[in-house]
């Protein structure tokens, strides 16, 4: 079963569409509409619990099949800060490029989600 949505799909496009032509000049209610409905289309695109993407203070989600994770941290965690999660799931910043300035935080094995990327 595909998960809830929680976030519209117009509005989160529109979301997106605003912190594309605004970047950080963005609304901060803009910016969490656009964020939680990313990870609301990354938990779609690759469905399962074995990975979960923190993006601080707007959202999280699990997702990619493999292990079921239950409680506590999951064996793969991705956290970043909003604009590099846009960014990143927009295809404005490369994976690797987000990786290695170090705004993308990084661990476990499957954490790697230049398969499922970018979304929109």
């Amino acid at each position: 079963m595909p998960p809830r949505r929680r976030v519209p799909v117009a509005t989160g496009r529109a979301a997106v569409d605003a912190w594309r032509s605004l970047g950080e000049a963005t609304e901060r209610a803009d910016v969490g509409t656009a964020v939680r409905y990313t990870l609301e289309e990354l938990s779609v695109v690759a469905p399962g619990r074995s990975v979960e993407v923190r993006v601080p203070p707007f959202g999280a989600v699990q997702c990619i099949e493999g292990t079921t994770h239950t409680r506590g941290t999951p064996p793969a965690v991705i956290e970043t800060d909003p604009q590099t999660w846009l960014a990143v799931a927009t295809g404005a910043l490369g994976w690797d490029d987000a990786w290695q300035s170090g705004t993308l935080r990084v661990s476990g094995h499957r954490a790697d989600l230049t398969a499922y990327l970018p979304l929109a």
